[in-house]
Parts: C-alpha cells; structure tokens; sequence
C-alpha cells in the first residue's frame, strides 16, 4: 500500500499542502491492506467487498461505467506516486542514465505486460490508449487510392477516424459490416465479414469488444478468415485487457490496440500497440525520432515519441500485479456473473437486450434499449438523485459495465432506482 510519510518525508516542501483533510495522500493513507487472497475460497463476497476498499470512489457512489475508463485502486495510484518520488530526484548512479523518457526500451514494463497479454516483449509499444494506436495503425500501414478497409458499424471514433483521416487524404475506401442487434451467434459475424470481403479488401478492422453493444466478436475466427484470404488484421481491444483473459498469439491478429486503464485499472494514459513480428517492418512509424528506421528495435521504435509520462509505467506494472495475484480467471469469473444478473433482471423490466444470448460474445458490459426512456435524462436522474453513473446512447439505449469489485446490492439498487424512475414517468 502507498506509504504516504515516506513520500512526505522525501518531498517535505509539498507536506503542507498535501496533508490537508480530503486530500488525495489523507485518503490514501485510510485505505486498509489487500485483502488476503485466501478469502476468496472461503467467502468470495466478502473477499470482493473488501476490494472495494481499495478505490476511491465513495461509498455511496455506484460506478457502472467502466467501459468508458476504469477508476484506479490505491496499489496502482502508490506506484505512480512511487514512480514520480524514484525519478524526479535525477540522481541515477550513471550521468547518462537520468531519464530519457521518450528513448527507452522500458523493459521492465513491457515484459509483464507481454506476458500478461500473451506475446514477445519486441511485438509490444508503450503508448498512451487505443486511440493513439489505431492512428498508429491507420497511418502506418501502405495503402492506395481504392484500397478497402472493413469494419463493423460498432467501432469507436477513436477506431474508426483514423481511417476516416486515411480515406480523405490518400483515397482508399472504407466498408461497413452492420452488426445485428443483438449478434445472434459467432458463425452469423463471420458469414457477414466473410461475404464483404471483395478484391480490394486489404485489411480488417474491428473491436475484439465493441463500444456500442459490448458484444465480444470472435476476434480468433476473424483473424484466422483474413489470414486465409492475405489480408491484414487489426483489432481495437481497448476494453479487453483486464477485463478477461487475452492471448494476442493465438489470437492470431497482425495488430492490436488497447487502453488498460479501462478494466484493468491502470493509470490514464497508458496504452498499447501490440505488432506481431512478422508484420513490424510493414508499419511505418508515424511519430519520428531516433530510432524510428533502425529495424533491431522492432515494436520499441512506436513508443520513441519524445519525453513520455514514466511514473504511468509504474502504475501500468502495479495494475498488472494486482490483476495477477487476484487472477484473471476469477476476475473474468466475477464480470461474467455481475453482467449476467443485470441483464437478466434488465430483461424482466421488458428491456430490450442489444447484449448477445450466446454467454461466449459477453462478458462485462450489458446494452439494452429502454424506449421511451430518454437516456440522457435517465443518466443525469440517475447520477443527480442517487448517485449512480451509467453511460448510454441516444435515443434510449443504456450501456451498463460491471467492474468486479462492485456487489449484488449495487445493482439492486440502479435496479431499485431504474424502476422508480419509470414510475415517477408513469412508463409501464
């Protein structure tokens, strides 16, 4: 846990302003050990309100967001504070060993992070979010006027404007596979992308989980379908990594992106791309420094984009520890059964589900369309009247992520509160 007088006693010039009631460090420093790993076999509800205690949000606060960014646990945000305490003080042992933060192989980062997701640490960029690797991804790959592009009608802006930018400026095509709702089965996916393929489809682009539905598209099918057929594969996977389990070698993909610091809690701003080895010299670097043309370097040549926010590291690591030592099995685990229950009683509400009914394409996000409810009034009802945080779309579509620290009591009560509100609108 973050030892908050250590970091005091060594920046004794901020100790007044830091210690004030309220603080970031005041509550920090109330936060209670890690729960014992062992609770969990004996009583795993107790063991997950307990982990609770690690997150800042208060107490009478329900975060049911996550798919948008993921609130960071207090292991996480000491080791960013531990990062910051360790590098400002510029007094590495070698003159020439102070912190060059954009020129690094940061090794120490990206091997727990290779190992985490499942490849080489050389196939690996420390990079902001998925969105700064999707650019990364659009930008990088050779294509010519007339050239295509698929991808499903789900993507994320962040996903689906850099090849917005790609098309304007160099003239190549982008189509659109329009994913039902809700996504019946993985066969029905691939019969879709399958039958738009044509001639001049050079790459496939789509989310491993969309934002717009959360459905969980069989990534390892599409890449294997666009591998038979010579054509690349890049996934935006910025929802996946912590959420559940991710292997990007037998996933097969040419390229992934992600945002950790959705489910896997990390700090904001670090993200990654992911290049498989035999595709790295086809990507051109966007982002040019030394390095940028020297091929033994490999993905590490994609993260040289000049001074970069370092201590994120030490909390990306921190967040990479947490998730391995409550284990990922039982993380997914967790997200599959909050998401589950909330569906599953959304549905007897006469929601209509946008979340797909094969258990294997969902795991943590649950989107049902709730017309005549108009969801940004809901959204801000909610967040005003009982401070509960959900996210959406227009005109009535609610998008409801379960992080795993959260309880069965806090779904009842959006539950309690969803019901009310209907009856205050007289909607049956």
């Amino acid at each position: 846990m973050f030892d908050r007088r250590h970091f005091l006693s060594t920046a004794s010039g901020f100790a007044a302003a830091f210690a004030v009631r309220g603080s970031l460090f005041a509550q920090l420093e109330k936060v209670p050990p890690l729960p014992d790993r062992s609770l969990l076999d004996k009583n795993e509800d107790a063991y997950w309100a307990e982990l609770r205690k690690q997150f800042l949000i208060p107490e009478n606060e329900i975060y049911l967001n996550n798919g948008t960014v993921g609130s960071s646990p207090a292991p996480v945000l000491g080791a960013v504070f531990d990062g910051y305490n360790t590098t400002e003080k510029m007094d590495q042992q070698d003159p020439e060993d102070y912190p060059i933060w954009g020129y690094a192989a940061w090794n120490e980062f990206r091997d727990p992070l290779a190992d985490f997701v499942g490849c080489t640490r050389d196939e690996i960029a420390l990079l902001r979010n998925a969105t700064e690797a999707n650019s990364y991804i659009a930008n990088g790959v050779d294509l010519k006027p007339g050239d295509e592009v698929l991808m499903t009608d789900q993507e994320h802006p962040g996903g689906v404007h850099p090849w917005n930018l790609k098309a304007r400026r160099y003239g190549i095509a982008i189509r659109k596979v329009a994913l039902p709702l809700p996504v019946k089965d993985a066969a029905q996916v691939l019969n879709l992308f399958n039958d738009a393929i044509t001639s001049r489809t050079r790459i496939i682009f789509f989310s491993h989980i969309t934002t717009v539905t959360g459905v969980v598209l069989p990534a390892q099918e599409l890449s294997a379908l666009a591998r038979s057929k010579g054509i690349l594969s890049a996934i935006d996977g910025a929802h996946v990594t912590g959420m559940m389990r991710l292997n990007l070698h037998d996933l097969g993909c040419d390229m992934y992106s992600s945002s950790p610091h959705k489910w896997l809690m990390a700090p904001k701003g670090s993200g990654f791309l992911y290049v498989r080895d035999e595709v790295i010299d086809r990507l051109w670097n966007t982002i040019a420094t030394e390095g940028w043309d020297e091929p033994r370097l490999r993905a590490e040549r994609f993260q040289r984009i000049g001074s970069s926010n370092l201590p994120a590291l030490w909390g990306l690591r921190a967040s990479l520890k947490l998730a391995n030592d409550i284990g990922l099995d039982r993380i997914e685990k967790r997200h599959r059964s909050l998401a589950d229950y909330v569906l599953a009683e959304m549905m007897k509400r006469r929601a209509d589900s946008w979340t797909s009914p094969d258990a294997a394409l969902r795991c943590a996000i649950v989107t049902v369309n709730v017309p005549p409810i108009q969801r940004m009034e809901l959204e801000k009802w909610m967040w005003n009247t009982a401070k509960v945080r959900i996210r959406g779309g227009e005109p009535s579509k609610l998008r409801l992520s379960t992080p795993y620290y959260l309880q069965r009591k806090d779904l009842d009560r959006f539950l309690e509160k969803f019901d009310e509100y209907k009856k205050a609108k007289q909607i049956v």
